[in-house]
């Protein structure tokens, strides 16, 4: 049996097994791989692949392509996943009881103490685990309601979850007994990271995961645990191709974009036409700053699957930062049509205001993403960027708080409160912020740049510290062409007229290569001739004061003055007295 059998077989179990545990998230991952897995159209009929048959080729031009034999569907230990599922089945089906019946119909409704008593006195591992996982939802929305009784939707809050103690009892008893399975590995996890046992309950999910691979919900809370490259390489993880998923996304957590990329393509020699994973790559070039590609990926994905909201918020992003109003108006509205109330949904209606320049009703619709989900982290980010439009700095600051207590490695929070500080005029806290982002981001030019223009500031005047960040900038793919003439003005400025002249002239090439005037080509147009002319390089010098009587204004009259003092200079040099 070839490897994408193996890996639709293994899926389809697996979502049996997830939608009978009510792990609806990660069934719905598992079902998207399932149909993202291409299937030959010699043996089903086309209305069996035209969910795939509406993807262009986007799929193909993004994609490096994998030999099928490359890809390992069975751990190497030879355990058969396949053949324990069918066990397991059997034996879940032989227990099923009306009982279990009733308790996932109050599971369902959100009755979660209902199904919990209802199965009480159960005995087989699928009732117990749903009896666990409800009183576990159960305390996380008591949770919720007496956060937003005490301190709002939106505020802080010391509220817990009140059947930790009691969960983590019963669960480490099933573990010390031998009788848990990988369902209650996975809920147990669940219990302690949230009690802050980080070390246990990355054994316990990897554990979880060994035991049943597929279930998405589980690698996600063990990938939430690797903040560190260290503490990713140090996972004892069994050979299975979902470790792929599960380390493609943890490098792309890890900023480590190329290393994802590679996955991905890797995998997409099986899963061809996985929205998941395209949704992925173009996460990844969005961190790359790669625009052009992640537009591409998008539009793809959107006619693939039109009511998609999943990240369809990074989307937003790249139509914001292009400009591209038409664009973002169309995406609003379509996803006001799918879906209204999704938190992804209303920070695209905030980007969407934002972008008309209309930030307190872009605010409005930041603040509702959060009251749908308080942890949702962009939308803390790009409330604090519109605090910061509206000059509302406290409030900037609490919003860019709240999204590094929820991610530490958001760089882009951290940017925000450097740039805030900074506002504020308090260039070192500043400095301290931008190190944090560029420690996590250290490829994107825009914080090098920061870092620089606080080194500059009258507060520190560290020029040498300021040479060195846009020297880093200048390495870093500088789009807004900021560091080449910030490095020509400072080496002026200290006195280095070589080093100065190198920068200027990279810059003018840089303009020239574009086809386009800016404010800085005259600024370099005149150094560098009054340079060349210092350096009895006359010719050069006439080559430069030409280009500037093109200009309008002064500095034509500027460049007809330093003509004549270059034609001058030569003809003293050439026939002294």
């Amino acid at each position: 049996m070839g490897s994408k059998e193996n890996c639709r077989n293994e899926l389809r179990s697996a979502i049996r097994q997830l939608n009978d545990r009510c792990l609806d998230s990660a069934a719905k991952w598992a079902a998207e791989q399932l149909v993202g897995i291409e299937q030959d159209p010699s043996k089903y009929s086309s209305s069996h692949t035209r969910f795939q048959r509406g993807s262009s080729s986007i799929r193909r031009r993004f994609r490096t392509a994998t030999p099928e034999s490359a890809f390992t569907s069975t751990p190497i230990a030879g355990v058969s996943y396949v053949a324990t599922q069918s066990l397991l089945e059997d034996e879940y089906d032989a227990v099923d009881s009306d009982f279990y019946l009733l308790a996932k119909s109050y599971f369902d409704c959100r009755e979660y103490r209902r199904a919990a008593h209802v199965l009480r006195d159960q005995t087989s591992k699928k009732a117990k685990f749903l009896c666990y996982y409800s009183l576990y939802l159960a305390g996380e929305k008591r949770k919720e309601e007496e956060t937003i009784e005490l301190e709002g939707s939106l505020g802080r809050s010391d509220a817990v979850n009140q059947e930790l103690v009691s969960l983590e009892r019963e669960l480490s008893a099933l573990l010390k007994s031998g009788t848990i399975d990988s369902f209650c590995l996975y809920l147990y996890g669940l219990v302690l990271k949230q009690k802050g046992t980080d070390n246990l309950a990355r054994t316990v999910l990897v554990e979880s995961v060994s035991s049943f691979p597929w279930n998405w919900s589980a690698w996600s809370e063990l990938q939430s645990l690797c903040t560190r490259i260290e503490t990713l390489n140090n996972l004892n993880l069994t050979n299975h191709w979902m470790k792929d998923f599960f380390l493609a996304s943890a490098y792309q957590e890890l900023r480590m974009h190329n290393e994802s990329l590679a996955k991905y393509e890797h995998l997409q020699g099986t899963f061809s036409f996985s929205n998941y994973i395209q949704a992925q790559i173009a996460k990844a070039k969005y961190n790359l700053r790669e625009f052009e590609e992640v537009e591409v990926i998008f539009d793809d994905l959107l006619r693939n699957d039109p009511y998609r909201i999943d990240d369809m918020d990074m989307y937003s992003n790249v139509l914001y930062a292009k400009e591209c109003f038409s664009a973002l108006s169309s995406i609003a509205h379509r996803v006001v049509l799918t879906d209204k109330y999704r938190p992804e949904s209303c920070c695209i209606i905030g980007n969407y205001y934002s972008l008309k320049g209309q930030h307190e009703k872009s605010v409005i619709y930041f603040r509702r993403a959060l009251k749908l989900n308080k942890n949702f982290l962009s939308a803390w980010t790009l409330m604090g960027h519109e605090y910061v439009e509206m000059k509302n700095i406290p409030a900037a600051v609490d919003a860019y708080r709240r999204a590094v207590d929820i991610n530490g490695r958001d760089y882009r929070a951290w940017y925000g409160l450097g740039q805030a500080y900074e506002m504020m005029g308090m260039p070192l806290y500043a400095l301290h912020y931008f190190k944090k982002s560029v420690f996590l981001q250290p490829s994107d030019s825009r914080l090098w740049i920061a870092m620089a223009q606080c080194y500059k500031t009258e507060q520190l005047h560290m020029l040498e510290e300021a040479i060195k960040c846009y020297e880093r900038a200048a390495k870093c793919n500088d789009r807004e062409a900021i560091a080449l003439h910030e490095l020509a003005k400072l080496h002026s400025e200290l006195g280095r007229s070589e080093e100065a002249a190198f920068y200027y002239q990279k810059d003018l090439e840089r303009m020239d290569a574009e086809d386009r005037e800016a404010p800085n080509m005259v600024e370099a147009l005149l150094f560098l001739a009054r340079h060349c002319k210092a350096q009895k390089r006359f010719e050069e010098a006439e080559v430069y004061c030409t280009r500037l009587l093109d200009c309008a204004g002064p500095e034509k009259e500027t460049a007809k003055s330093l003509l004549r003092g270059i034609r001058h200079a030569r003809d003293v040099e050439h026939f002294p007295h």
